[in-house]
């Protein structure tokens, strides 16, 4: 296998395991969030730092990334962005709202486009452009049909599209940007459950030891993926794994509605219909820029 072939599969095989993540977090119903966001930091330090030293074979240089005050402030911030993201992708994923969340997902390519039109003033292909309008289309007749905002949706979206604008102003690899992100915010998880538990109690703290470890297990499997997903883009072309990073959604979208009976009633259906139809003008786009031009 090649190495461009390797690559895809491994973006693939990153997605997929995002994808299927509504399914350990059926275990956790009606999880405390901020428990569960501090047990994600504190028990995500020792396996970033894993991936430094068996991954890329490294010691952690401390002293490298903490005289780099720039990216050691700017991970600070996304790290901060990245959590508003999770925190309300597990919500959504504990509180019976997987539609919302694989909706978030679906416009977060989306909102990055939006950001390099509106915010770095970038040129976009016209695929882009139409979608952004189906998009938006989409999320105003969700709007106007139910009288609410897809909060949810939208705050997974947008957090997570400035989290990867920050990310590309640091300049510490992957891994060391990762545990760099973990380590910064740790301090504060473990102040913050220490003294919850001695004042209110920590339900995750108070709870069988069955549970904790699923508390503590979310550090991993939000990880792992992130591991095969960082090998791929470094193998394949960042176009392949544009295409193939719908696995996740799609996936989310089918637990939700055929294994957990989340409701996909028919303003859902034409919400959702426009932001495919979107995102079918960018594949299909991406496939003929991909196509090699016939020699005269």
């Amino acid at each position: 296998m090649n190495e461009s072939r390797f690559g895809n599969s491994m973006a693939a095989l990153s997605f997929a395991l995002w994808g299927l993540l509504p399914l350990y977090y059926q275990f956790l119903p009606n999880a405390a969030m901020d428990e569960l966001l501090a047990f994600r930091l504190i028990a995500s330090v020792p396996f970033a730092a894993l991936m430094i030293i068996l991954l890329q074979r490294k010691r952690i240089d401390l002293k490298a990334i903490f005289a780099d005050r720039y990216s050691l402030k700017t991970a600070f911030l996304a790290s901060f962005l990245m959590c508003v993201s999770w925190t309300a992708f597990t919500w959504a994923m504990t509180n019976d709202r997987v539609i919302d969340a694989s909706l978030g997902f679906f416009i977060s390519p989306l909102t990055m486009a939006a950001l390099g039109v509106f915010v770095l003033k970038e040129h976009i292909s016209l695929g882009k452009k139409i979608a952004l309008v189906l998009a938006t289309a989409g999320l105003s007749y969700q709007v106007m049909q139910y009288g609410q905002i897809p909060y949810i949706a939208l705050t997974m979206a947008i957090f997570f599209t400035l989290y990867g604008w920050f990310k590309k102003k640091i300049s510490y690899d992957w891994a060391t940007c990762l545990f760099v992100e973990v380590l910064l915010l740790t301090p504060i998880a473990l102040t913050y459950l220490v003294v919850k538990h001695a004042t209110v109690g920590a339900v995750s703290l108070q709870t069988d030891w069955q549970t904790l470890l699923l508390y503590m297990g979310s550090a991993p499997i939000t990880l792992l993926p992130l591991i095969f997903y960082s090998m791929a883009i470094r193998l394949t072309s960042m176009s392949n794994v544009a295409l193939m990073q719908y696995i996740e959604p799609s996936l989310q979208f089918v637990l939700a509605v055929f294994l957990f009976g989340e409701v996909f009633d028919e303003v859902k259906l034409i919400s959702f219909s426009l932001i495919w139809a979107g995102l079918l003008f960018i594949i299909i786009e991406s496939m003929i820029k991909r196509r090699p031009l016939a020699k005269p």
